[in-house]
């Protein structure tokens, strides 16, 4: 039986969704690396503006949606439409808040690169444990790896490049994405119909609920010599790495397997390491590419990992209902 979120979205479609989204992610912390030069905006405040602006943009969306896309992602319970959306909300403002502060603290390149390297291995483990999935032996190379170029970073980057606060709360905004992933890589599993747009939006409601205590403390309005440049930076992270490219990312992440996910999601830290060498100045020693090789030849394995696991999985299924049709017709 097809799942039909598969049948929701056509696979390519999905695939540059993700690709999309992947190089918008890779913007946003460059554009917050911008507004802590100029302002003395905090990691929090700039995340709840993030949410804000994202949530004003997506609820213009919802308004202008056909009524007839919103009646076709009607198909789930309210029960586990309000846990999915708590649940999200939460993973997203761990996720970014924790991003924002780590980019703050180590630097654009080597914040992205361990969030986005252990953002994967962390997938996998999770998958593992609540869902049943298997690593492989592939899999725990991988995360081997992956933990090897964690280690690589944090002792041989030097403290002017590699804050290791900095990568803490990298690894912080990694369990938040893997939260978020796993979640809708759950309820595609399970042929959960779940509307994208819908749980972006709300899940930026609950987290601007959420971090507006923190923001007020840290303190909402920036002073800074140059407001117009604030606001424009606000705007487009709230407008393009925020309400398009999170929208782009559930649409597309329940179609396509999570392992192929991972790997159009290295997009984000390659577009990000970029930015920061050619635009912001950021140096990267060769402690710091050995570490981000390592990480991201590791997402590439746990990728190629679970695509054989899926493969075979298919293969037996086959298998399967080929010997159960030669057994009813045999008892016709």
């Amino acid at each position: 039986m097809s799942n039909p979120t598969e049948s929701a979205l056509p696979v390519g479609r999905s695939l540059l969704y993700l690709i999309v989204a992947g190089i918008a992610w890779g913007t946003a912390g460059a554009a917050a690396s911008l507004v802590f030069r100029i302002s003395d905006m905090g990691p929090l405040a700039l995340s709840f503006w993030r949410c804000v602006g994202g949530l004003v943009l997506l609820l213009g969306a919802l308004a202008l949606r056909p009524r007839r896309a919103a009646a076709r992602a009607a198909g789930e319970t309210r029960g586990r439409r309000t846990a999915r959306v708590l649940a999200t909300g939460i993973g997203l403002t761990v996720f970014q808040s924790a991003y924002f502060a780590a980019v703050q603290s180590t630097g654009l390149a080597v914040g992205t690169v361990v969030t986005l390297g252990a953002g994967p291995v962390l997938i996998a483990l999770g998958a593992r444990l609540t869902m049943g999935e298997r690593l492989g032996r592939g899999g725990v190379l991988a995360v081997a790896g992956a933990l090897a170029g964690l280690v690589v970073l944090v002792l041989g980057g030097g403290a002017a490049e590699v804050r290791p606060l900095g990568v803490v709360l990298a690894i912080v905004s990694a369990a938040g994405y893997a939260a978020i992933t796993l979640i809708t890589r759950r309820l595609g599993r399970d042929g959960g119909r779940t509307d994208a747009l819908s749980t972006t939006t709300w899940a930026f409601a609950i987290g601007a609920v959420g971090l507006l205590p923190a923001a007020l403390a840290e303190g909402l309005v920036p002073h800074t010599d140059a407001p117009v440049d604030v606001l424009l930076l606000l705007g487009y992270v709230a407008a393009v790495p925020t309400a398009l490219a999170y929208a782009l990312y559930f649409a597309g992440a329940a179609v396509v397997r999570a392992a192929t996910v991972s790997v159009i999601m290295l997009l984000e830290p390659v577009s990000a390491a970029v930015i920061a060498v050619s635009l912001l100045g950021e140096r990267l020693t060769p402690a710091i590419v050995l570490g981000t090789l390592l990480l991201l030849t590791a997402v590439t394995g746990l990728a190629f990992a679970e695509a054989r696991t899926a493969v075979v999985a298919r293969r037996r299924a086959t298998e399967e209902d080929a010997v159960t049709e030669e057994g009813t017709v045999a008892v016709v």
